[in-house]
């Protein structure tokens, strides 16, 4: 049975358990952090959360300097929204799009060299409103860089042939049957319901490998 390892952000956390019993059978489900402790700060990467595309390379070099990646594993890849975590201050991203573009294609001929399967999970919404007119948020975020940050990662899921789940498409779609303030519980992190539902997506996609 093949390893199903999952890096990505706080959305993969919390549709991660879910997605976990759905492959059962499938997959060998494992992800990033998931012998430590839970992450208690969402949206302050810790142990189970991927970060930025800079932390996810970094983390996929420490893991391949031990030998872990290995031929016929898949990997279920997603970074983004805290790539475009911007400084209200200075309208400044926290990895430039150029960066992002060289960050994943690293990740990418590291996971081509060692034989590994590869699922981009794109990057999901992000309602500039919502987000951004929180009180207390350090950092704002908008939908137009979710947006170009995706396409940046879909010419490189096409140049290396990965799968593709389209998961910011499938959000939307829910935006639009349930509600926004059905949907989101915060500024971009969605109900309990909405993680099973995006688990079953994502489920019905790899079962498709």
């Amino acid at each position: 049975m093949k390893t199903l390892f999952v890096i990505g952000d706080s959305i993969s956390i919390q549709y991660g358990p879910a997605l976990r019993a759905m492959v059962e059978g499938s997959y060998v489900y494992d992800r990033k952090g998931a012998r430590g402790p839970e992450d208690t700060d969402l949206d302050r990467p810790a142990q189970m959360n991927g970060g930025d595309s800079a932390r996810v390379l970094e983390y996929v070099c420490e893991r391949d300097a031990e030998g872990f990646w290995k031929p016929g594993m898949v990997l279920l890849l997603n970074c983004g929204l805290h790539d475009i975590k911007t400084d209200p201050a200075t309208g400044k991203v926290q990895v430039e799009i150029a960066d992002y573009q060289r960050n994943l294609r690293a990740v990418f001929e590291l996971m081509q060299r060692r034989g590994v399967e590869g699922v981009w999970v794109r990057t999901t919404p992000v309602e500039d409103a919502r987000h951004n007119d929180r009180p207390g948020m350090a950092f704002h975020r908008f939908n137009r860089d979710t947006i170009a940050y995706n396409e940046t990662a879909d010419a490189l899921v096409a140049e290396f042939g990965w799968y593709s789940i389209d998961l910011y498409g499938f959000s939307e779609r829910l935006i639009a049957w349930l509600g926004a303030d059905e949907v989101y519980v915060d500024h971009v992190h969605f109900s309990e319901r909405v993680h099973g539902l995006q688990a079953a997506y994502l489920c019905g996609a790899l079962a498709k490998l």
